[in-house]
């Protein structure tokens, strides 16, 4: 959560539905794992990084400014580069993906956050891989039998780490985490059907139309920023913005053109372990044995999904 040249403009964030991938070569190998190390570690400490923004930042205006940001700097980087303005269905497509992505999924988890443990909303949206296997299933791409078994053995890790630290114990955030993960994967599945810019392009208008979706809504809600931010919440927002947004999506674009969906969404799986490791670290929360279990059980299944051998 590999793709093929399209006849249509070609889309980063989602793959399009191809029945088998590509050989890699030694180079893009390389790539996949360094794209794979930095979504594990970047998008797993993203949540804490969250977390602090929003002390100062309400949560929709916190995640609009982050992305429009974000999609400025991306977009100015390639214009300069010499690369096409999008046209005006181009943008459009960028702008409804955007809203299923990053309005309707990390929106809701930075408004999910004002209640829930980052930890739990790591947990939460470990669904992703299910989803997106289930969604991909019915466009054509169902998941290998490893894949079954690695998605099943990570959603069990998962389970075991969400009854070590309750999940329903706050409604409405529960609620906006069951609906980030389903929208993340829904987004991720129908980009390959709207027209959107090539690569890195399409990330830019993404979050350029995802970010202003965000502040409009942050708008409508009565959000609104009561005095100057800490310096905190300041480092916070540039790490969203520069390593989680610009590093994390191009890591993330890049998997998507060139592995299994299964593996590309493989992080969701693993960022709860970072999370939960970083509020252990910096928040003072313990670990127990049944937490350390289901953390290898997840690393088990994600191995599953890595190891799949290619047809």
């Amino acid at each position: 959560m590999s793709k093929v040249q399209l006849t249509r403009s070609e889309p980063v964030i989602a793959p399009a539905a191809q029945s088998t991938a590509p050989a890699l070569s030694s180079r893009e190998r390389l790539g996949v794992g360094l794209a794979l190390v930095a979504l594990y570690i970047i998008w797993g400490s993203t949540y804490l990084g969250m977390r602090i923004a929003i002390e100062s930042f309400p949560p929709f205006l916190m995640a609009g400014i982050r992305f429009i940001c974000a999609g400025l700097l991306l977009y100015a980087f390639l214009r300069l580069r010499g690369h096409a303005a999008p046209t005006g269905k181009q943008w459009g497509g960028a702008t409804i993906i955007g809203v299923l992505m990053l309005v309707c999924s990390n929106g809701m988890v930075s408004f999910a956050e004002q209640w829930v443990a980052t930890g739990i909303v790591a947990i939460a949206l470990a669904a992703v891989p299910l989803y997106s296997a289930l969604i991909f299933g019915f466009l054509g791409r169902w998941p290998s039998r490893f894949e079954w078994l690695g998605l099943g053995l990570g959603f069990v890790g998962v389970i075991m780490l969400n009854l070590e630290h309750g999940f329903w114990t706050n409604p409405q955030g529960a609620l906006a985490l069951l609906i980030a993960p389903f929208c993340w994967s829904l987004g991720s599945a129908l980009s390959s059907r709207f027209s959107m810019a090539s690569g890195l392009m399409a990330s830019a208008t993404q979050m350029l139309g995802g970010g202003v979706a965000l502040l409009l809504l942050g708008v409508g809600l009565g959000e609104h920023i009561s005095g100057w931010p800490s310096t905190r919440s300041w480092l916070a927002m540039l790490y969203l913005v520069l390593i989680g947004s610009l590093v994390g999506y191009t890591a993330y674009g890049y998997l998507l053109r060139k592995v299994r969906p299964a593996l590309a969404t493989s992080y969701a799986y693993v960022n709860p372990i970072v999370a939960v490791g970083l509020g252990a670290l910096m928040a003072g929360e313990q670990i127990t044995p049944v937490g350390i279990i289901a953390m290898l059980i997840i690393l088990t299944g994600v191995a599953l999904v890595s190891l799949r051998k290619r047809r």
